[in-house]
C-alpha cells in the first residue's frame, strides 16, 4: 500500500530535530511520496536541501503563499518565474487568497494568484490552491484565468458540497487532510458524495494534525488517520483508497 502526502511543509524548522526519524515513521505508515509546497523565496534553500536528502521521495512546488504577499511581492513573483524557468518543480503552489488574517491586500493577492496561474500555464504545471475565507474570490480569479491546461489541487478543502463541485469544475482535485477527522469539520457529512477520482490525501504538516493528534505537531505518518476516516466514509478498504488517491496524485503532478 503506497500513500501520497500531497501537501506537507516538511522542510520547516519544526522538523529540524527529528527530520530523518519523522520520514522513517512516515515510510513505516505506508507514505512513500511527499509533495512540498512553497511559502516564499526565503524557504527555497531548505526545500532544495530536503529534496537532496530524500531523492525520489520528495517533490517540490514553487510559488508565493497568499499570506506572504506583501510590499515586495513583485520581486517574489520574479523569483518564482526564474525558478520555474530553471525547472525541477512539479507544481506552482501554494498560491491563492487568504482573507482570514488580513483583508487589506485582496487586490495584491488576486494579482499574485492570477499571475502565478499564468506561469503554471506557461510551464504546463498544475497549481495548488490555498483558500481561506475566500471561495468567491478564488473562483472569480479561476474563472478569469481559466485555460485548457488548468488543473491542480484545492488544498485543505473545507467548503460546502456546492463549492466542492465548483472547484472540481475547474479540473481541481480536493485535498483532504486532518479536518475530515474533526467533529466540527463538516466535510465528513458529504465527502462520500464526491467520486473518489476527485480526491487526494494530504497532511499540511506541521499544521492541522488529525484526531487523535489534534493540537500536536502534524507529520506525514499521521496521513494514515486521514486514510482511515476517508475509507470509513466511502465504505471501502484502506488499500483501495490509497491506490486511487495515489493514482490521482500521479495524474495531477505527472510523477
Amino acid at each position: 500500500m503506497l500513500l501520497t502526502d500531497t501537501h506537507a511543509h516538511l522542510y520547516l524548522e519544526s522538523f529540524a530535530e527529528d527530520r530523518h526519524e519523522m520520514m522513517q515513521r512516515a515510510r513505516d505508515s505506508g507514505v512513500g511520496r511527499f509533495f512540498l509546497p512553497a511559502i516564499d523565496s526565503t524557504y527555497l534553500p531548505a526545500m532544495k536541501r530536503f529534496r537532496e536528502e530524500f531523492p525520489g521521495e520528495a517533490f517540490l512546488m514553487c510559488g508565493l503563499h497568499p499570506t506572504h504577499v506583501g510590499d515586495g511581492y513583485e520581486a517574489e513573483l520574479s523569483v518564482v518565474e526564474a525558478e520555474l524557468a530553471a525547472g525541477g518543480y512539479v507544481a506552482v503552489g501554494e498560491i491563492g487568497i487568504d482573507l482570514y488574517w488580513d483583508t487589506s491586500r485582496l487586490q495584491e493577492q488576486e494579482d499574485a494568484f492570477a499571475r502565478q496561474i499564468r506561469m503554471a500555464g506557461a510551464h504546463d504545471l498544475p497549481i495548488v490552491i490555498h483558500c481561506r475565507e475566500a471561495f468567491d474570490e478564488i473562483f472569480g480569479v479561476l474563472e478569469a484565468e481559466s485555460h485548457p491546461g488548468l488543473r491542480g489541487i484545492f488544498h485543505c478543502f473545507t467548503g460546502t458540497l456546492e463549492q466542492a463541485h465548483r472547484a472540481i469544475s475547474f479540473n481541481m482535485k480536493l485535498g483532504i487532510g486532518g479536518v475530515v477527522t474533526y467533529k466540527n469539520g463538516k466535510i465528513d457529512r458529504f465527502l462520500h458524495q464526491i467520486p473518489l477520482e476527485h480526491i487526494v490525501l494530504e497532511t499540511d504538516a506541521p499544521y492541522l494534525a488529525p484526531v487523535p493528534f489534534r493540537g500536536k505537531r502534524n507529520e506525514s505518518a499521521y496521513l494514515k488517520e486521514v486514510l482511515h476516516k476517508v475509507a470509513e466514509l466511502y465504505g471501502l478498504p484502506e488499500a483501495e483508497i490509497a491506490r486511487i488517491t495515489t493514482g490521482n496524485s500521479r495524474q495531477v503532478f505527472g510523477c
